[in-house]
């Protein structure tokens, strides 16, 4: 496995995951999105795993950049996302093509 945890310092579910990994000594990199952000290849593959870049936007963010993004297309959104790295859902679980939204240990336990 190649698990890639994207999240943020500050995201309880994020550290749920990394401990979840932890206890069961799956080795991971740990991303912090706010800083580093997501390269445009990752985004394309992990948006194409949950199915579509509306899925790993937290609608429920306090900014003035999620209202905007309702009404942009897909390609815009895109590039909003990637621009404003804090308005992720998080976790993002990745390994390989897979990947997961949130704290989703049931799913990572059937990953190999």
């Amino acid at each position: 496995m190649n698990i890639q945890i994207f999240g943020s310092s500050k995201c309880f579910d994020t550290k749920k995951a990394e401990r979840w990994f932890k206890e069961r000594k799956i080795p991971y990199q740990l991303i912090d999105l706010p800083k580093k952000g997501m390269s445009p290849g990752e985004l394309k593959a992990v948006s194409a795993a949950v199915g579509g870049i509306d899925e790993l936007i937290n609608w429920d963010a306090k900014s003035s950049v999620v209202e905007l993004m309702r009404y942009l297309l897909p390609d815009a959104k895109t590039e909003k996302l990637l621009e404003n790295p804090k308005l992720f859902k998080t976790p993002v679980v990745r390994n390989g093509k897979q990947a997961t939204l949130g704290y989703q240990p049931e799913t990572w336990a059937g990953w190999k």
